[in-house]
């Protein structure tokens, strides 16, 4: 699947947004990509979590043994990734802040997770997932996403394989360009902001 085939699932179902974003990690945006529009039809889901299989080398896909997402955004594409990849999927959640395992959902030392987000845009939640799920004693092998906001430059600490990689430029507080701040900033994300 190529970017424009992404972007173009996007467009399809309303999920590729334009105005003035402020964005779970603080940072304000002319874009924002609502991936639980394009994950809400199940074919779409499907269609796309095996297209981000496709883009795991083979080697890899054969040593993941779970996949982890984190809630909420995760959830729906985690789900999915778990079925294309034919092993068990479950989530992590913050109940009291601290990603953690819950749910009766456990990891053993010997699992080789596959760590799948929905949009990567500075890394803070992947990361914080990642470490979650090394703390259980199993270990994380790669991650992957729909979206990497940081069009690569990212650093989770482990292979990452995004879908498509885009450079939607992001603002802080104090840099939002003029045009920009003339619009009132919506919060579409499900984190609390600041």
């Amino acid at each position: 699947m190529l970017e424009e085939d992404v972007l173009a699932e996007f467009r399809q179902s309303k999920a590729l947004l334009e105005g003035h974003f402020l964005l779970s990690s603080g940072r304000h945006s002319a874009h924002y990509l609502q991936c639980a529009r394009v994950l809400m039809n199940p074919d779409r889901a499907a269609r796309l979590a095996v297209a981000i299989a496709a883009k795991l080398p083979h080697d890899l896909r054969r040593q993941i043994t779970k996949v982890v997402s984190p809630a909420m955004g995760g959830v729906i594409i985690g789900q999915e990734m778990g079925r294309a990849l034919q092993v068990d999927a479950m989530f992590v959640e913050r109940p009291t802040g601290t990603f953690e395992l819950r749910r009766g959902f456990s990891l053993e030392p010997s699992d080789r997770v596959l760590m799948v987000e929905d949009v990567v845009t500075t890394g803070l939640s992947s990361r914080e997932a990642i470490k979650a799920i090394e703390e259980t004693g199993a270990r994380v092998i790669a991650a992957a996403s729909l979206v990497d906001r940081t069009a690569g430059a990212v650093d989770l600490g482990v292979p990452f394989f995004p879908l498509v990689a885009l450079n939607f430029p992001t603002y802080a507080p104090d840099e939002v360009p003029a045009e920009l701040a003339k619009t009132p900033a919506i919060k579409p994300g499900s984190r609390a902001q600041p």
